[in-house]
């Protein structure tokens, strides 16, 4: 089981947080709505793919929040098996009757919650009567996912009383391939804070790696983009990491002139085929090969991967997930 997290966050700095936030059209829109729906108590449900900075808004939030001085809970759902809740969620219990209020309560991957937890999770949310009755409550509710609850809910697969529960107001977090204008001003944040971690000279950031870095997928989103400046600054340079950086991805297809028309379905297939497997290996090593891990980083589930790892012909044995 992870660690739950608790912690009192700082008042926003008179600076503000926009490095970690992003300056592009979408972000500037969409960090006007923060503002403004921190100041009431509306539930908020933080909507993104893995790596795109729910966790940082959330954070924001509590930041913008009239209680930013009490506590900030993050609450993984992701780290409970199937079947299992706790008899408490830190914040939660904390909010009715208690003498140390929760200032927020994230619970961050909802989506991962079977039916008997959504359950459990809905008896101790307050309802929209209760949250004005006067009883103890958290101040802040905000929650995450990484796919559409929506589509759960009219497919069964998540309560709807839930989901309107959580779902006050939904924001949805652009992937980084939707938001390519804050690639520089995320790269030059992630070099300076490891630069002083480690104690190393920034490499020089100019217009041709900002370009490499631009024509880059990044399925990882900024998380993939700190990890690889993080290894930049090891390597001293940008080149070597580029190198490994392009490697990584999907190698194109190369089609020969005869039979285009049916052999590009055929190549293209392959290639996805392809690209497909090396995805799900470099998320097995990533995971040392904790399969639940590496569904919850595919974003498909359990049964899924589990069917592509045979698919694929990749040995199944290395380590129970």
């Amino acid at each position: 089981m992870d660690r739950q997290s608790t912690e009192i966050l700082p008042a926003p700095s008179s600076t503000g947080d926009q490095f970690a936030y992003g300056l592009g059209a979408s972000m500037h829109t969409l960090n006007e709505m923060v503002a403004e729906i921190a100041r009431t108590d509306i539930p908020v449900l933080l909507l993104g793919e893995s790596g795109t900075g729910k966790d940082a808004y959330a954070k924001l939030i509590h930041r913008l929040s009239p209680g930013n001085e009490l506590s900030f809970h993050k609450f993984n759902c992701a780290s409970f098996d199937p079947g299992q809740m706790p008899g408490h969620i830190p914040g939660l219990s904390e909010s009715y009757g208690s003498t140390s209020p929760c200032g927020t309560l994230y619970l961050d991957n909802v989506q991962e919650l079977d039916s008997a937890a959504q359950r459990a999770l809905l008896s101790l949310l307050p309802d929209a009567e209760e949250s004005h009755s006067g009883l103890e409550r958290p101040g802040r509710l905000v929650s995450s996912a990484t796919s559409s609850l929506e589509s759960e809910v009219e497919r069964s697969r998540f309560r709807r009383e839930l989901y309107f529960r959580l779902n006050g107001v939904c924001l949805r977090i652009p992937p980084l391939r939707e938001r390519l204008e804050d690639i520089q001003i995320l790269t030059e944040h992630f070099l300076n804070k490891y630069s002083m971690a480690l104690k190393k000279d920034p490499p020089l950031l100019d217009e041709k790696v900002i370009q490499a870095l631009s024509a880059y997928h990044w399925p990882g989103n900024i998380r993939e983009l700190e990890n690889f400046t993080r290894r930049t600054v090891l390597f001293g340079d940008f080149e070597l990491a580029l190198t490994e950086l392009q490697s990584s991805g999907p190698q194109p297809s190369k089609v020969t002139s005869a039979g285009v028309g049916s052999s590009l379905k055929v190549a293209a297939r392959a290639a996805s085929k392809k690209a497909e497997r090396e995805l799900i290996l470099k998320a097995l090593e990533r995971t040392h090969w904790n399969r639940k891990h590496a569904a919850r980083d595919l974003q498909i589930s359990y049964k899924s991967l589990l069917y592509k790892i045979k698919q694929i012909g990749v040995s199944n044995d290395k380590h129970e997930g």
